[in-house]
């Protein structure tokens, strides 16, 4: 079986979107653009995808992004991507990345390293390690396809929420009281 391209995961994000009427940003770093890339390719992109900063060099992340002085490929760097691309853009979902694409290893995590965080609506916030294997290419477009799928998941995680409320209250209408 193949894996799913890009974008493959995007027409889901965009079917997802539409249907929940919620909007979508990201914050790219060492993807330089592809998440984004591959939103925008996707049917209606206009309607959902608010837009995308690539803060490639760690001075963009720290000025534009507001990333606190320190290591840019870290935990709290993504989360304050995720939170501030959402803010400056005005999307209701919000999905950064910042991570050592390789060949040689960044601010002391090894090629692969990759931290992913989500923001906003639906489901919160959360922040992901990834460890991925490969060479430079290789680890970008994985972190882009796992990227995709968080926000696929966030937005599918949103539907399902809507079918148990809808059931839920389809359930309360027949019964006496």
């Amino acid at each position: 079986m193949s894996e799913e391209t890009l974008d493959d995961i995007a027409a889901t994000i965009a079917e997802r979107a539409s249907a929940a009427g919620r909007t979508v940003a990201v914050a790219e770093s060492l993807t330089g653009g592809m998440v984004a890339s591959a939103l925008a390719r996707a049917e209606g992109a206009s309607a959902w995808f608010r837009g995308s900063i690539v803060a490639y060099s760690s001075e963009v992340k720290h000025d534009l992004l507001e990333v606190p002085a320190g290591p840019v490929v870290s935990e709290p760097a993504a989360r304050t991507m995720a939170r501030r691309v959402r803010e400056l853009l005005g999307a209701d979902l919000a999905v950064a990345l910042t991570g050592s694409g390789g060949p040689d290893p960044q601010d002391g995590q090894p090629p692969g390293t990759v931290h992913m965080a989500a923001t906003g609506e639906p489901g919160g916030e959360e922040v992901l390690r990834l460890d991925l294997e490969g060479e430079p290419a290789e680890i970008c477009g994985s972190a882009a396809r796992e990227a995709l799928r968080l926000i696929a998941a966030r937005l599918q995680a949103e539907q399902e929420d809507r079918e148990v409320s809808a059931q839920v209250g389809a359930g309360r209408g027949g019964g006496a009281g």
